[in-house]
C-alpha cells in the first residue's frame, strides 16, 4: 500500500489505536518543546508527577517570550525553568538566545521524528519532515514522563505546490493564499501536507513561514517532504548527519485535495484583526503606517531579514515609520552582523531588538493607538500586539519593508528598484554555546522557586449536576488571547494562577472575572461561537476560567487545543445539536445540566435547561471514554493521582 509522508510518520509512532479517521490514537513522543510563558506551568505539572527524569529522547526549554525584566517576576522564572531543566534533564535555552521554534529547527530538529510542544507554533518543524504538533502544556508535561499523546486521527490534506514564486512574492503569500482560501477553520481535524514540483524552490526555512501559519487555519500539523533541500539546510547548520530521505510513495493518496500554481501568486496580506482576512496587497495600498515589524517565527529565516536589508540599503526609513528588526535567533543575529547585512538595516534607520519573540506576543513595540503596524508574526488578534486599539496586518518582508520606506502600505512589485537577489551561504556562523546541555542526575538539585511562583491550584470533581449563570457570551472565532491576554503586564504572572486570572476575559469583557468569582463556589457557563479558543495553545486561556469557576462551555464548535485544555482542567466542552439556539441564550441567563455522569457515558445528546426562559435546548460532546474520565476527575492531574 502507498503511503504518504503523513501516514508514514503517525504509523512510524503509533502507540494505541488504529489509523482510522475521527477515532482516537496515541502516538510515541520523541521530543518535546517548551516556552517561558508555557514552560513554567509545564515544570510544576512535571514536578506534580514525582517523575524524577525525563523519559523522551530529547526536550528543550527555551526562555524567548517573557524577556522584558520590568521587576523580578520573569528572572526569577528564568531560574526556576534553568533549575528544572537542571533538575528533570531538559536543554536550556538561555534568555537572548532566540524564538524557540527556529532555534529548536537549527539544533534538534530531526527528520522522522515527533515533536510535542507547549506552543502551537510548535507545527513549523514540519518543514524538516516531522511529525510536530502543539498541545497544551499538562499534554506535554505527560509526553516528558513518557505517556503517548493522544489526538484524533486527523484527514490528510494534500496540497500540491507547481509553478515557481514570481519577483516580490515569497513563502509568506502562499499560506497567506492558504487562508484567503480557507480561513482561520478550515484545517480543522486535518493535517497539511506539502507535495509536488513547487517545492524544489523553497528552501527548508520557506517551508517553516508556511508550517508555522499552518496553526492559523486550524490544522492539527502540517508536514513536508524530508528532501535534498532538508538535507541542504542541516548541513548548513553542520548537522547532515540526522538527515534521511522521507518523501510520499508514488501515487500515495490524500483524503482531501488542493493545488497551487506559485507562478500565480501576488503579494497577499491579511488586514485587521484575523489571519483570514486576507487580500491582495494592491487592494489596501496608500494607508498611512506607524510601523513596519520584521522577524518572529513567522518570517524567521535569514533570508526573510536580508531581504529587507537589501531592500532598504541606501535609502531611509520615512521619518513616521518605526521599522523594528526582531532577529529570530543570535546565530541570525550573528550571521546579520558578518554579511553586512544588519549595517544595511541600521543605517536607513531600523530600530534593533534582541533575538526574541518580543512584540509578536505583545512584550514591547506596541503600536500607536489605532495605527496601522505592518508585521510579518503569525496573529493580529484584537489586543494582541500591546495596543487595545490596534490595527495589525500580517504581510512578507518583502511588503513590509517596501511600506517602511513609503510610509504607506505598497505593492513592493511597485518599487523603483529590481527584486535583490539573496542566497543563503553554504557555511554559516553557528552558535551552540547559548543552549545548556542536561546536566548529570543530582537527587540534591533544588528548584529555585521565586514569590511569583504559586502552586497549582487543586479542583474538585464535576458535580453531578450544573447549575448557574451564562456570565458570558461570545461571538465566532474568539481567540486564546481574548479569554486570557498575553502582553507586558499578564505575561510574567503566568506562575500565579490566582493573579493572572484577574485579567480572564478582560479584552471582552473587564467585569468578568469580579464577576466570576462571586460565583465561584456555584459554577457558571460561558456560551461562544464558532471556533471557540482559536490561537495560542496556552493553557492558562482554561486553567484561569476554571480557577474563577467555569465548569462548562457550550459553543457552535471549538478550536483543537483549546478543547482539549478545557478537558485536561475539568471543563465540561459541549457542542449544540441546533447553532441556532445560540440565538436563544442572553448572558446572565441561568443554565442547568443533570445527571451529567450518567450523560457523559450514554449516545444520547444531553438537555441543558434555560431556567431563566424556561426553555431547553440539546447539546453532544465529541469526548473519548479516556476524556470523559479526566472531567469526572476534575483535571488530568486528579487522575494521574488518583491512578
Amino acid at each position: 500500500m502507498t503511503k504518504n509522508v503523513t501516514q508514514k510518520l503517525i504509523e512510524a509512532h503509533l502507540h494505541t489505536g488504529k489509523m482510522v479517521i475521527g477515532t482516537e490514537i496515541g502516538l510515541k513522543i520523541d521530543q518535546t518543546l517548551t516556552q517561558d510563558a508555557t514552560g513554567t506551568l509545564v515544570m510544576l505539572e512535571f514536578e506534580a508527577l514525582q517523575i524524577p527524569r525525563i523519559k523522551t529522547e530529547l526536550s528543550a526549554q527555551y526562555v524567548d517570550h517573557n524577556l522584558i525584566q520590568e521587576d523580578f517576576k520573569n528572572p526569577d522564572d528564568h531560574l526556576f525553568l534553568r533549575s528544572a531543566c537542571k533538575k528533570f534533564g531538559l536543554w536550556y535555552s538561555r534568555p537572548g538566545n532566540g524564538v524557540s521554534h527556529p532555534c529548536h529547527m537549527e539544533r534538534f530538529g530531526v527528520p522522522g521524528k515527533s515533536l510535542l510542544g507547549s506552543d502551537s507554533h510548535t507545527c513549523a518543524a514540519g518543514s524538516l519532515g516531522m511529525l510536530a504538533i502543539g498541545a497544551g502544556g499538562l499534554e506535554v508535561a505527560m509526553a516528558m514522563a513518557g505517556e503517548p499523546y493522544f489526538l484524533e486521527m486527523p484527514k490528510v490534506w494534500g496540497v500540491k505546490l507547481t509553478g515557481k514564486l514570481p519577483e516580490w512574492v515569497s513563502a509568506k503569500d502562499i499560506i497567506l493564499e492558504m487562508l484567503r482560501r480557507h480561513g482561520v477553520d478550515g484545517g480543522f481535524n486535518k493535517i497539511i501536507e506539502y507535495y509536488g514540483p513547487g517545492l524544489q524552490n523553497l528552501t527548508a526555512m520557506d517551508r517553516h513561514v508556511i508550517a508555522n501559519m499552518g496553526a492559523e487555519l486550524g490544522a492539527t500539523t502540517t508536514v513536508f517532504p524530508s528532501d535534498e533541500m532538508v538535507k541542504q539546510f542541516l548541513k548548513t547548520q553542520g548537522r547532515e548527519d540526522v538527515w534521511r530521505r522521507i518523501v510520499a510513495d508514488q501515487g500515495a493518496n490524500y483524503d482531501e485535495h488542493e493545488e497551487i500554481d506559485l507562478s500565480t501568486l501576488e503579494p497577499l496580506i491579511a488586514c485587521p484583526s484575523s489571519p483570514g482576512n486576507v487580500v491582495p496587497v494592491r487592494e489596501v495600498v496608500g494607508r498611512e503606517i506607524y510601523q513596519a515589524y520584521i522577524g518572529s517565527s513567522a518570517n524567521p529565516g535569514l533570508r526573510d531579514f536580508a531581504i529587507a536589508a537589501l531592500i532598504v540599503n541606501d535609502q531611509r526609513v520615512h521619518d513616521r515609520v518605526s521599522l523594528d528588526i526582531n532577529p529570530t535567533s543570535r546565530q541570525i543575529l550573528e550571521n546579520l552582523i558578518s554579511l553586512g547585512l544588519l549595517e544595511k538595516l541600521i543605517h536607513a534607520g531600523a530600530r534593533l531588538h534582541q533575538a526574541g519573540c518580543n512584540g509578536c506576543i505583545g512584550m514591547g513595540q506596541a503600536p500607536a493607538t489605532g495605527r496601522i503596524s505592518l508585521r510579518t508574526v503569525p496573529r493580529n488578534f484584537p489586543g494582541r500586539s500591546g495596543t487595545r486599539e490596534d490595527q495589525v496586518y500580517l504581510c512578507s518582508p518583502e511588503t513590509a519593508a517596501a511600506s517602511a520606506l513609503n510610509g504607506v502600505i505598497t505593492d513592493p512589485r511597485t518599487l523603483d528598484t529590481a527584486y535583490p537577489s539573496f542566497s543563503e551561504p553554504e557555511k554559516i556562523r553557528l552558535n551552540v554555546g547559548m543552549l545548556v546541555p542536561p546536566a548529570p542526575q543530582e537527587d540534591q538539585v533544588k528548584l529555585e522557586k521565586g514569590p511569583n511562583i504559586k502552586p497549582l491550584p487543586s479542583f474538585e470533581p464535576l458535580p453531578d449536576t450544573l447549575d448557574g449563570p451564562a456570565l458570558l457570551k461570545v461571538g465566532d472565532d474568539i481567540s486564546t488571547d481574548e479569554i486570557m491576554p498575553a502582553g507586558a503586564n499578564i505575561l510574567p504572572l503566568r506562575s500565579n494562577i490566582p493573579e493572572i486570572s484577574q485579567f480572564c476575559f478582560s479584552q471582552v469583557d473587564e467585569t468578568y472575572s469580579k464577576r466570576a468569582m462571586e460565583h465561584r463556589n456555584q459554577g457558571s457557563f460561558v456560551v461562544g461561537g464558532n471556533n471557540y479558543g482559536q490561537g495560542s495553545s496556552r493553557e492558562h486561556a482554561a486553567l484561569a476560567p476554571r480557577y474563577l469557576g467555569l465548569k462548562a462551555v457550550i459553543a457552535k464548535s471549538f478550536a483543537r487545543i483549546h478543547w482539549q485544555n478545557l478537558i485536561n482542567f475539568g471543563i465540561l466542552p459541549l457542542t449544540f445539536v441546533d447553532a441556532g439556539d445560540w440565538k436563544k441564550i442572553d448572558q446572565d441567563d441561568v443554565l442547568s445540566i443533570s445527571d451529567i455522569r450518567e450523560s457523559l457515558q450514554g449516545d444520547e445528546s444531553i438537555t441543558v435547561a434555560n431556567k431563566t426562559q424556561n426553555t431547553s435546548f440539546q447539546v453532544i460532546h465529541s469526548m473519548s471514554a479516556r476524556q470523559i474520565e479526566m472531567v469526572l476527575a476534575g483535571s488530568l492531574i486528579n487522575l494521574v493521582r488518583k491512578q
